[in-house]
C-alpha cells in the first residue's frame, strides 16, 4: 500500500468534513439534543419532578367528606386537580386535556362511615379516563383510595373516640357508683377508645390495611372510557395503531418533504435551475410549483398509510372524515413548506441533511409522535404547542379514535396552513438561485 496516498486521501476527507460546516455542527448537536431530550423524561439528575396528572373532579355529594376528599386530591403534588360540572369534566377527559375525571356520587358523605364497617349500601364512584392512558388511571385510582380511607376513617373514629373520652371521664366522675365498678367501666372505654384509635390509624395509612379487623374500603368504583359514541351509537374502542400511524406518518412525511428539497439543491447543482430561470417564470412560480407538488404526494402518501391502517389493524376514523382530510391536507402543505426552508437555510445539499435530521427529529420528539406528550414536563408541554407536529398528531388523534368532530379539526388545520405560510415565506425570502 502506498503510504503517502493513503496519508493524503485520509486528509482530504478530513478536509472536506471540516470544511462543510453546518454538516459537521449538525452532526454533533443532533445527539446532544436528542440524549438530553429523552434524559429528562427519565429523570434526569433526579432533581425535576414529573408533570402533575391533571384530572376533574365533580362533587355531586357537596358534604363535608366530599370536600375534604377533593382538599386531599388538590394537596397531592403529583395531581392537578380542577373541579368542574360533570358534563364539563367528561368532555375535557374526551378531548385529551384531562387524564380522568373522578365523580363522588351523592349521599357520599352519608354512606361511606356505615360502609366502612360493613353495613349500608356503598356508594359508588365512576372514574371517566382517557383509555390510551391506562397507567395514569391506576395512579390516580390509588390516590382517590388513599385521600378518601383516611378522611372516612378520621370522620367515622374522631366522633366516636370522643364519646368513649367522654364517657371514661363521667364514670370516673361518678360518686353513687362501687370503686370496683366505676374502675371496671373506666378501663374499659379507654380501651375502647385505643382500639378506635389504633384502627383509624390502620386505615388511614394505607388503603391495603383498611380491608382488615373488621373494617371494609367504604365504596365501588366504575371505570368509564371517556370517548365519543359513534354515528351508530356503538362504543367505540381506543386502538393504540390509531396514535402509532399518526405519529410514524409525521415522522416520514416529513422525511419525504426533505428529501424533495434536497432534490432541488441537486439540480441546482446540475445547473437545471439556470435553465428554467432562462424562461419568463418568477422566483415564486418555480417554487410554488415545487411546493405543490411535494404538498399532493405527500397528502397521497398520508393517505395511503391511513387506508393501510383502516384496512389491516381495524383504525376507525370515529370523528369527523373531512376534519380528518383537512388536517392531512394541510399538514402535507407544510411539510412541503417545511423542506424547502430546511433546503433554504442548509444551502448545500449535504449541509441540508444533517439539519434536516436534527429539525425533524425534534420536532417529531416534541410533537409527542415517539413519546407521549403528557410525559413531558409541564414546562415543556405548553412549549410544544409551539410545534406543528404536536397539532397534527393531536388533531388526527382527535379524528381517529378520540372521535371528535369537525369543529376540533379546525384550530389544527388553522395552525398547520400558519406554519405553512411562514415556512414558505422564509424559504421564499432565504433560497439562492446559485450556489
Amino acid at each position: 500500500m502506498n503510504a503517502a496516498a493513503f496519508f493524503s486521501l485520509l486528509r482530504a476527507e478530513l478536509r472536506l468534513f471540516l470544511a462543510n460546516r453546518k454538516a459537521m455542527v449538525m452532526s454533533i448537536v443532533a445527539p446532544i439534543l436528542i440524549a438530553a431530550f429523552f434524559g429528562s423524561l427519565f429523570g434526569g439528575t433526579g432533581q425535576s419532578k414529573p408533570a402533575a396528572i391533571p384530572i376533574g373532579v365533580v362533587d355531586l355529594d357537596q358534604s363535608p367528606l366530599s370536600a375534604a376528599v377533593v382538599k386531599a386530591l388538590q394537596a397531592d403534588g403529583s395531581l392537578k386537580v380542577s373541579s368542574l360540572p360533570e358534563a364539563d369534566a367528561i368532555a375535557q377527559v374526551r378531548a385529551g386535556k384531562l387524564r380522568v375525571a373522578a365523580v363522588l356520587p351523592a349521599g357520599l358523605g352519608q354512606q361511606a362511615g356505615t360502609a366502612l364497617f360493613g353495613a349500608g349500601r356503598k356508594p359508588e364512584i365512576q372514574l371517566h379516563y382517557d383509555p390510551s392512558q391506562a397507567m395514569t388511571l391506576s395512579i390516580v385510582r390509588g390516590l382517590l383510595a388513599q385521600s378518601l380511607m383516611q378522611e372516612v376513617s378520621r370522620s367515622s373514629f374522631s366522633g366516636q373516640s370522643t364519646a368513649m373520652r367522654d364517657m371514661a371521664a363521667q364514670a370516673r366522675a361518678s360518686t353513687g357508683m362501687q370503686p370496683e365498678r366505676r374502675d371496671e367501666l373506666v378501663r374499659m372505654f379507654e380501651s375502647i377508645d385505643r382500639v378506635q384509635q389504633s384502627q383509624a390509624a390502620d386505615a388511614a395509612s394505607s388503603p391495603a390495611a383498611s380491608t382488615g379487623g373488621g373494617l371494609s374500603v367504604p365504596y365501588t368504583t366504575r371505570e368509564i372510557e371517556a370517548v365519543e359514541p359513534s354515528s351508530d351509537k356503538a362504543p367505540v374502542a381506543y386502538n393504540g395503531y390509531a396514535h402509532s400511524f399518526a405519529g410514524m406518518g409525521v415522522q416520514f412525511l416529513l422525511m419525504l418533504g426533505v428529501d424533495m428539497a434536497v432534490g432541488l439543491l441537486v439540480m441546482r447543482r446540475l445547473g437545471l435551475w439556470k435553465r428554467l430561470r432562462a424562461a419568463p417564470l418568477s422566483r415564486g412560480t418555480l417554487l410554488g410549483s415545487r411546493v405543490a407538488a411535494t404538498a399532493l404526494i405527500c397528502f397521497g402518501v398520508f393517505s395511503v398509510i391511513w387506508l393501510v391502517a383502516i384496512a389491516a389493524f381495524g383504525v376507525r376514523v370515529h370523528g369527523s372524515l373531512l376534519g380528518m382530510a383537512c388536517i392531512l391536507a394541510a399538514f402535507a402543505l407544510m411539510t412541503a413548506a417545511f423542506g424547502l426552508f430546511i433546503a433554504a437555510l442548509g444551502g448545500s445539499p449535504e449541509a441540508t441533511r444533517g439539519l434536516a435530521i436534527l429539525a425533524t427529529l425534534l420536532m417529531v420528539m416534541l410533537g409527542g409522535a415517539w413519546v407521549p406528550s403528557f410525559l413531558f414536563p409541564e414546562w415543556l408541554q405548553q412549549l410544544t404547542l409551539a410545534i406543528p407536529t404536536r397539532w397534527a398528531v393531536d388533531g388526527l388523534d382527535a379524528m381517529t379514535w378520540r372521535g371528535q368532530g369537525f369543529a376540533d379539526a379546525l384550530a389544527p388545520t388553522g395552525v398547520l396552513l400558519g406554519f405553512a405560510l411562514a415556512f414558505g415565506l422564509l424559504a421564499l425570502w432565504r433560497f439562492k438561485w446559485e450556489e
